[in-house]
């Protein structure tokens, strides 16, 4: 039998389940004692709940119920016909009204931390604190085009978005050994060890007779946003009325946003601040989970 990778700090969640959100299975993950106050991690685009095996279990220890998920399309959750930015959200809150009917607080990564501004504008009743990682969009705007003119360009994009769609419906993910795997998420986050990448294709990759493959759907583009754009997500976070607080790694990756700090002052609501960290890259949580679990935990105290 093959030993598979380990990783220094990682600990799988103590609890695993399903979760239904109208129809579709969320698998869904706890560390932490049941009885602790809840908090709940979203991961970002193209990842799943593993990739906090690191973080979640120093936010357990600190006396929290830990719970995550995978987006569906994503990890071990269902695959559907479609994907978009709303059914994301309504997993969400599907998954932590299964958990809590209160205000909790969320702590979201990438995708994750834009999907959790788009919510906790729309049900803030339901975020008591929002900690965002470094999943905040540039400032960039659409250009000043006349209205029918900016329906005409959402039209062609939905219509490649859909285009896509139909020609990756039968497509299957390239096989290719653990190492393999590891290397071609490594192009995505070069500053991630090789260790941290293997360990990652144990839990979002399964193996066949042919090899290992990703278990994200292939049908899905990067980041799996459908028509989306980021001056949507900015006009939702400056009216934030939560504590909130946003991270924001210095060194551009090619999985990350390129935001740079100054495109976000104007934006940071006034119940919040926001802390960018040098010499970090996207995945911030992981290259420094201690020094970002010790800053969140005393924000959420």
């Amino acid at each position: 039998m093959v030993n598979l990778p380990a990783f220094p700090g990682a600990q799988r969640p103590a609890r695993s389940y399903r979760t239904d959100a109208d129809g579709v299975g969320i698998a869904t993950y706890e560390w932490g004692n049941e009885s602790d106050p809840p908090l709940f991690l979203v991961h970002g685009g193209s990842d799943f709940a593993g990739t906090y095996d690191v973080f979640a279990p120093i936010m357990a220890a600190a006396g929290y119920r830990v719970i995550s998920w995978d987006h569906r399309g994503h990890g071990d959750s269902d695959h559907t016909a479609l994907y978009g930015w709303d059914a994301d959200i309504r997993d969400a809150l599907t998954v932590m009204s299964s958990i809590t009917t209160k205000a909790a607080p969320v702590v979201a990564h990438s995708k994750g931390g834009a999907l959790m501004l788009q919510l906790a504008d729309a049900s803030p009743y339901r975020i008591s604190k929002l900690v965002n990682i470094d999943g905040m969009p540039s400032k960039r705007r659409m250009p000043d085009a006349p209205d029918h003119d900016q329906t005409r360009m959402m039209a062609g994009e939905i219509a490649g978005w859909l285009d896509f769609r139909h020609e990756a419906a039968l497509t299957h993910r390239k096989p290719g050994t653990l190492h393999e795997l590891a290397a071609r998420r490594g192009k995505m986050n070069p500053r991630l060890p090789i260790e941290w990448l293997e360990y990652l294709v144990t839990i979002g990759a399964r193996e066949d007779d042919d090899g290992w493959r990703w278990k994200l759907d292939p049908t899905m583009r990067f980041g799996g946003f459908g028509p989306w754009r980021p001056e949507w997500t900015l006009l939702r976070m400056i009216a934030l009325g939560m504590p909130f607080l946003g991270v924001i790694g210095t060194v551009d990756e090619p999985m990350g946003w390129g935001t740079r700090p100054r495109d976000l002052i104007p934006w940071v609501p006034r119940n919040g601040r926001l802390v960018a960290i040098p010499d970090v890259g996207h995945f911030v949580h992981i290259e420094k989970p201690n020094e970002v679990g010790q800053m969140i935990l005393e924000f959420l105290s």
